[in-house]
């Protein structure tokens, strides 16, 4: 298997490979050691000697044509920071929308911000935008294989922003300790963008560089900043202590009384350490990693498959992206749940980017997979962990990486190596691949217990590898694509989220586009669809589809796909036929207003009783700004199964978010979760009656939570929390658990 993976990489970097070439503006950025006030206020004189570049041109909905609004940029940097300045001319500044956001939820405003490349490598950067009120939203951004992005990485900056009579000013401090460049004497290249999103019936996009649809890459179009001689990161040092107090209330038997809870006062410690310029430590001890904030609603009904949920704390998106790999997640820190401890130290020196992450876990839990459903598995005792990763960039866009990830305790163990990686034939073809082998040994306990189970493998030993290609042509009006996955029946990644195991798939497919001006009543058209095909290792089909979908954007910010999938997929010993139409379509109709749905229906596989049933799902959802202050989100879900005796069952989700941003610092939010699922019980088949379900499920949550952010790290918390539920041996919805919370957390820059 090693042989196999390492000669596979070798041949495919020993091939040629095409770059892509565009023609670069090159800027030389100004150096001054002036340190301005970040208010909006463009009145120190530094700004009139700084770099100034244009946005104009409009790269969507046109095609590097003229810009239609006029948009300045100033750059300079001070030693310590990195300083942008932008105007953003409007014909009409009372049509500017802008509201007071939380971080990273500006995007239906009016918004402005650069794009930086700080490796000058072309393949990942930096985003940082801000609406006309000062907002802020970063992200990291990969583009080694297509543009993609990770908002879930938080840096400390500055930002300000103020509506104006020609329209509004934006202005940007970036200290260089929350950045990662080149350690290297002498000046630096960046590849930098401004961007501004102008969101009115259409929603345009202008930026300094004009695009070429024809290219897959982007950073290769940016235009360059050449300085930063001997700028340092500072002293790049971090450490931001945290407490948190909480008490949680439940009740051991419904109906019954409340036994509370102690009182619980956790300290805890981050510490962030630049090393050098590209390479960062994180350490933590006894951190809070509570969930602060509810995650997004999920349907689960009449589903195999265990439901996914992102990362969302500190520690872990802290250089996230070092750890990914090509095709595979084989990294999700969600499922490191309850440590004591973390330690990481992630970089990029040269062509190499490299991560280490040690952690313990007090809760050992992991997914089971099978092809057909998965289950999450939990260990008493304690888990050690470690996961290290390796990159190197190879050519103009081709890499070759090697992840290696273990967890393990007295009487278990989970070891994955993969390599995995990209290679460019053309700048129109280019091919992914990633190969792992797996090992595992369970515990008796775990093998006792899935022993019955005919899809989930869990023995005493288990050995099983793991391959996925991906083939890809992608030009400015169509691509083709074909893929090849096979997972052995043996094969866990326990520190990912690999729901899936036993199978082999193929697929084949492409899409069409055709594109419109911004003042036409569909700026873009098109369609897509796909073939594929899956057996299991032993040859048997699982699952054979096609699928094909239109797709249409217009006028009002107006977007829908819409399509029909047929397959043939087998279950439980047979063989089902499933045809299902589908439809996703949102619009703007007004500033402020989003409206969306998303529905299908057609035959559907009763996972519960193994037979074939009619289905309906609808999904509504609509985010209102009332006013710059108050802003609603509703979601709402439906769904019901009919089989030939009736109706199985009838789900509804409701997902209500309330928030009142009193200013930029300052939020309080309230957010309500219900879910009700009706089913009749008698249409259910059972082998014993204590497998018979209940009628009426339902369950709700509710989270009242007042925040105060300076930045990212520095905050403060404090809210409640409950949940309940009924089932047939309640008469109404009960409470059974209660939470009081408060978290203080103080980033010290030293």
């Amino acid at each position: 298997m090693y042989k196999a993976l390492i000669i596979t990489s070798l041949m495919i970097l020993s091939l040629p490979s095409a770059a892509e070439t565009t023609k670069k503006t090159n800027y030389k950025l100004v150096h001054d050691e002036q340190t301005i006030i970040v208010d909006g206020n463009l009145d120190e004189a530094v700004w009139q000697r700084a770099t100034k570049m244009e946005l104009a041109y409009e790269n969507n909905p046109g095609e590097g044509v003229p810009a239609s609004v006029k948009t300045e940029i100033y750059f300079y940097e001070n030693g310590h920071s990195f300083n942008v300045a932008i105007k953003a001319y409007d014909p009409d500044p009372s049509q500017i929308r802008a509201s007071l956001r939380d971080r990273d939820a500006l995007w239906a405003d009016d918004n402005v911000g650069i794009i930086i490349d700080t490796f000058n490598d072309e393949r990942s950067g930096y985003e940082f935008f801000v609406n006309p009120l000062g907002a802020q939203a970063d992200m990291r951004m990969d583009d080694s294989n297509g543009w993609d992005e990770d908002p879930s990485w938080d840096a400390i900056w500055e930002s300000a922003g103020k509506i104006t009579d020609f329209g509004y000013v934006v202005e940007i401090s970036i200290p260089f300790s929350a950045l990662r460049f080149p350690d290297t004497e002498g000046e630096l290249t960046w590849n930098v963008a401004g961007w501004r999103n102008y969101p009115r019936d259409v929603r345009m996009q202008m930026a300094t560089y004009k695009s070429d649809r024809n290219l897959e890459c982007n950073l290769c179009q940016f235009d360059q900043l050449i300085g930063f001689k001997n700028v340092e990161a500072g002293n790049n040092f971090q450490l931001t202590p945290t407490l948190t107090i909480s008490r949680a209330d439940e009740k051991p038997e419904v109906p019954g009384p409340w036994q509370d809870g102690d009182v619980e006062v956790e300290p805890g410690l981050d510490v962030r350490w630049g090393i050098t310029k590209d390479i960062v430590l994180n350490a933590t001890i006894n951190p809070d990693f509570s969930q602060v904030e509810a995650d997004a609603g999920q349907l689960d009904v009449n589903s195999t498959y265990s439901l996914f949920y992102p990362e969302k704390r500190p520690f872990f998106l802290d250089g996230a992206s070092y750890f990914d790999t090509s095709n595979f997640n084989f990294v999700h820190t969600r499922n490191i749940a309850d440590p004591d401890f973390g330690a990481k130290v992630t970089g990029k020196t040269n062509k190499h980017s490299y991560g280490l992450m040690l952690a313990n876990d007090n809760n050992t839990s992991f997914l089971l997979p099978g092809n057909q459903g998965s289950d999450i598995a939990e260990l008493e005792e304690g888990s050690n962990i470690a996961i290290a990763r390796y990159k190197v960039d190879v050519g103009e866009r081709n890499n070759v990486g090697v992840l290696v990830t273990n967890r393990s305790t007295t009487d278990y163990n989970n070891t994955l190596v993969s390599i995995d990686g990209s290679y460019w034939f053309s700048k129109a073809d280019s091919l992914t691949y990633q190969f792992a082998y797996a090992d595992t040994q369970n515990p008796d306990s775990l093998v006792e217990e899935y022993e019955d189970d005919d899809n989930l493998s869990v023995k005493p030993e288990q050995t099983g590898n793991a391959m996925s290609l991906n083939y890809s042509h992608s030009t400015r009006d169509y691509s083709v694509r074909a893929g090849y996955t096979t997972v052995d029946e043996d094969f866990r990644a326990d520190l990912g989220f690999q729901s899936q195991a036993n199978y082999e798939k193929l697929v084949v497919g492409g899409n069409q586009t055709w594109y419109g001006d911004s003042n036409d009543t569909f700026t873009r058209w098109g369609y897509f669809g796909d073939w594929d095909i899956t057996h299991d290792q032993n040859g048997k089909k699982l699952e054979q589809e096609i699928e094909i979908h239109g797709n249409l954007q217009g006028q009002k910010q107006f977007y829908t796909n819409f399509g029909i999938v047929h397959r043939e997929k087998y279950y439980d010993g047979q063989y089902f036929d499933e045809t299902q139409f589908k439809m996703f379509a949102k619009a703007v109709p007004l500033s402020g207003v989003e409206l969306g749905t998303f529905f299908r229906f057609g035959k559907q596989i009763d996972y519960a009783n193994t037979q074939l049933g009619d289905v309906l799902n609808i999904e509504i959802f609509t985010n209102y700004d009332v006013n710059k202050h108050l802003s609603i989100e509703f979601d709402y879900t439906y769904s019901h199964l009919d089989v030939d005796e009736g109706r199985l069952y009838t789900a509804n989700l409701y997902d209500v978010g309330l928030s009142y941003q009193f200013d930029m610092y300052s939020i309080i939010k309230l957010i309500v979760q219900h879910v009700d699922v009706d089913r009749n019980a008698d249409l259910y088949s059972y082998d014993d009656i204590e497998d018979r379900p209940d009628s009426i499920s339902r369950n709700f949550s509710t989270q009242l939570i007042y925040s105060f952010k300076i930045n990212p790290q520095t905050l403060f918390f404090i809210g409640y929390s409950d949940g309940g539920y009924q089932d047939d041996n309640l008469d109404s919805l009960t409470r059974d658990q209660r939470t009081v919370f408060t978290k203080f957390s103080y980033a010290w820059q030293l």
